[in-house]
């Protein structure tokens, strides 16, 4: 270990090289530069920013594939109904319509049923005829199904990205989530009303002749139904005296359809906007015959089954190209053309999660972000070098490149940034430092044994090695776990962690080992400025030759620690925890008022609404405050309705820094993704100790994370702390850390059980925790310094976060103790 070789050597250098010249471009906007300025030969890429930090909107789509699937079924049975009538004889039937996933009809003679099956047997693929007495029914197969499924979402994301493409916005990201989900992700967007409005809206339009031998006020109404061959529309704009939509009797057959447009485009006419439309080749044939063949004839132009205009056709349009007249607006006639350009929705797409983040907010994230960071180096770095003297130095150089790989390997593989990312570079500033204080305390201890400079450092970097590996892995367990099962920006902090520990365990075992070895063999040094003689630090935590009792306390600690436990599991049960909208569904509404915000008007307003429980909560300033409003009754759609109304009624005098909400289905799905993540995360590390170690030892370290974990979730509930995605990310942290720590004294005892056979366990025990209580608490203290700072300047969306990890670091360097080796 104190032999490093030259090409080593160099390899250090490379990867550090390499690492400055991937992270530089970061710091281009500092001099006023994009990365466009650097030519392309060179690193140009940066750091790929979150919505959380940039601004911008996350959505979550459903396409409503049944919907696609009944049209399917209802164009079959019209084919069912063709294919009857063309037979020869005809087949009589009765009863022919949609049955289930199937269009289905009675036989009228029972005798008719192989010809029925001959006549059905080549009317679709994907489809299967089946005869049972009298009833007949073409049913779709399971290849089938998904062929419409998959084709439908996948037209759905192709014309999702032509609407925003339109838009101007840049950069977005469009991709398919699971079978029937579409996420969408608009970074810097400024109106993300505007996008939803455009998203929400299928755009399938169509042109019908109106039926002029029944008007809609004696067809259309309540109780009522419209002839054969004909339907009831209502209009888009037009209201009745008590302000209902007038009705429209239309013909159903689809005289010209959208589908032929090739351009629509906002205009004026008459000094209204309006919007224009040209039709192909073929469109402009089927128009031209239909207005030639109805002049005086009212025609509507319908869209998504409402009637937006109802012109009289005064003569034979044979252009190709018409007018669209309503009570436009500039935007809405743009909106209108956008809409008819990109092409019709195969389906109706929900709403299911929307978190929409203002770029104030975004840049106020950011500030905090790296006020945090800046300041848990600074105090981590003086931490270090007040403990460990130049070692703490040559530490600090290795926790400066380890930023610098950090931020290299997130621009090289345009891993998105989040809030919770930044909280897991800083976490990663506090653990990065544990490898090297596990090797500083190991060689201070060789040397006080009476080992030599050089055969310190080797056997210190020698037994460390495996302490290192061990301690990591269990957290990289977590990390992996939490980025496979974790949603949106858990991932991100996901990323950052993994990224973290693995650009620290090289930092350490090579930058640091590297400096060390080079100062040791050009000094030759007589002591070391670890051991007792050779002493440069100003701050030592555990004095020498400690030899505190701890198993003496393990009965107190195991009540005490029981105790709390059936407290905390007493409060989840009775009291329950504040869920955030993540996990109950609901709405998130962070709003900054002009002026200090009236939170009783605020309240009266909102209360006035009808919207079921509403919370308000200050929020920094005096001028921000935060919205919680129940999960609505009526599914994704309600909740969408609950956001516009709750917006109208703020008005406009508030900006909105923060908008999120998760319909009740999402909701459900990130509770079970929360449960499943946290159970793996504990097997997953009860196999890799049992596996490292021996039974007993994954047992009690499971005893200990699970400890940690209950009084965690028993703090959320006494405070009532909220209770979200970031929580489970934290909990799953402290997971990580808890083990880390327990598998530091676990690896001394199973030395210590090899090198004392003959010892008392129990002196064992407390010799073993003795040995490894400096390292427990350098690690800890420089842990809980940058999550200190984390959750002073942090801001306020990471505050929660910041004090799960640190009560979790707290909580979990006593059951380290206390718990883990006593069982």
């Amino acid at each position: 270990m104190v032999y490093f070789a030259r090409w080593k050597m160099i390899l250090v250098a490379v990867v550090c090289a390499m690492g400055l010249a991937f992270a530089a471009p970061n710091l281009l906007p500092l001099f006023g530069k994009d990365s466009e300025s650097v030519p392309s030969w060179l690193p140009n890429q940066q750091i790929n920013l979150g919505l959380d930090l940039q601004g911008g909107s996350h959505l979550l789509l459903e396409v409503d594939v049944g919907s696609v699937i009944r049209e399917r079924l209802e164009g079959m049975v019209d084919s069912v109904r063709d294919a009857l009538r063309r037979a020869s004889p005809r087949i009589g039937y009765t009863r022919i319509g949609v049955r289930g996933n199937c269009a289905g009809f009675d036989l009228r003679d029972q005798e008719d049923a192989g010809r029925a099956r001959r006549a059905l047997a080549d009317l679709a693929a994907n489809s299967e005829v089946a005869v049972d007495g009298a009833a007949v029914a073409v049913c779709m197969t399971e290849q089938g199904r998904n062929d419409v499924q998959t084709s439908a979402v996948q037209q759905s994301i192709e014309i999702v990205r032509r609407r925003i493409d339109e838009t101007g916005t840049r950069e977005p990201t469009i991709q398919r989530q699971g079978a029937d989900r579409i996420l969408v992700q608009l970074p810097g967007v400024k109106d993300p009303e505007r996008i939803k409005r455009l998203l929400g809206k299928t755009a399938k339009l169509t042109f019908h002749l109106l039926d002029r031998n029944n008007t809609a006020a004696t067809s259309c109404g309540p109780g009522r139904r419209a002839p054969p061959g004909s339907m009831c529309l209502p209009s888009d704009d037009e209201r009745d005296v008590n302000g209902n939509p007038i009705q429209y009797l239309a013909k159903r057959r689809v005289m010209v359809s959208g589908d032929t447009l090739v351009d629509a485009q906002g205009t004026f006419q008459d000094a209204q906007p309006v919007v224009s439309f040209r039709f192909d080749a073929v469109g402009a044939r089927r128009f031209g015959d239909v207005t030639r063949k109805n002049v005086g004839q009212p025609f509507a132009i319908v869209l998504d089954r409402k009637v937006i205009s109802a012109p009289v056709i005064r003569e034979p349009i044979l252009g190709g190209s018409g007018v669209i007249s309503g009570n436009f607006t500039v935007q809405s006639a743009q909106d209108l053309a956008l809409l008819l350009r990109a092409g019709a929705l195969p389906a109706p797409l929900t709403v299911l999660e929307e978190r929409t983040v203002g770029a104030e907010l975004g840049a106020d994230s950011i500030a905090a972000g790296r006020i945090a960071s800046i300041l848990s180096i600074v105090l981590v770095i003086g931490f270090m070098t007040a403990a460990y003297g130049m070692f703490g130095a040559m530490a600090n150089v290795a926790l400066t490149l380890n930023m610098i790989l950090i931020a290299a390997v997130l621009s090289t593989l345009q891993a998105t940034l989040t809030l919770p990312g930044i909280a897991g570079i800083v976490l990663t500033i506090g653990m990065a430092v544990d490898a090297n204080v596990l090797i500083f305390e190991r060689i201070r201890e060789e040397a006080r044994n009476g080992r030599t400079p050089i055969s310190a450092v080797d056997s210190g970097y020698q037994r460390a090695l495996t302490t290192i590996i061990d301690a990591n892995i269990t957290t990289l367990i977590a990390a992996i776990l939490l980025y496979l099962f974790g949603s949106g920006p858990v991932k991100g902090f996901a990323v950052t962690l993994a990224i973290g520990l693995v650009t620290s365990m090289f930092t350490a075992i090579m930058v640091t080992r590297m400096m060390v070895v080079t100062w040791l063999h050009r000094r030759k040094p007589r002591t070391l400025p670890l051991s007792e003689e050779g002493r440069m630090r100003l701050i030592s935590l555990v004095p020498v030759g400690t030899r505190i009792d701890f198993l003496r306390f393990r009965k107190v600690a195991g009540v005490l620690s029981l105790l709390l436990c059936i407290l905390s599991a007493g409060l989840f049960l009775g009291k329950g925890l504040n869920y955030g909208i993540d996990f109950r569904g609901g709405i998130l509404l962070e709003i900054r008022t002009q002026g200090p915000a009236d939170m009783a008007q605020l309240r009266l307003t909102l209360g006035a609404l009808g919207l079921g429980e509403v919370q308000l909560q200050e929020f920094g300033r005096d001028t921000d405050v935060l919205i919680r409003i129940e999960k609505q009754e009526g599914g994704e759609k309600a909740q969408l309705r609950a956001v516009e109304v709750a917006k109208q009624a703020l008005g406009d005098d508030v900006s909105y820094r923060r908008t999120e909400f998760v319909g009740p289905k999402v909701g459900g799905e990130l509770i079970e993704a929360g449960v499943t993540a946290v159970l793996l995360a504990l097997a997953a590390m009860l196999i890799y100790i049992w596996f490292r170690f021996e039974w007993q030892f994954g047992v009690g370290a499971v005893a200990a994370l699970l400890h940690d974990v209950v009084m965690t979730i028993g703090i959320f509930s006494l405070l009532g702390l909220e209770f979200n995605l970031s929580t489970v990310a934290a909990i799953l942290t402290i997971a990580g850390y808890s083990i880390n720590d327990t598998v530091v004294v676990y690896d001394r005892v199973r030395e210590n059980l090899r090198k004392y056979k003959q010892m008392p366990l129990e002196e064992l025990l407390n010799l073993s925790v003795n040995g490894t209580l400096s390292r427990t608490l350098l690690t800890s203290v420089t842990t809980l310094i940058a999550l200190g700072a984390l959750f002073f300047v942090g801001g306020e969306v990471i505050k929660g976060f910041s004090f799960a990890m640190i009560w979790g670091v707290l909580v979990g360097t006593y059951s380290s103790v206390f718990i883990a080796v006593p069982l």
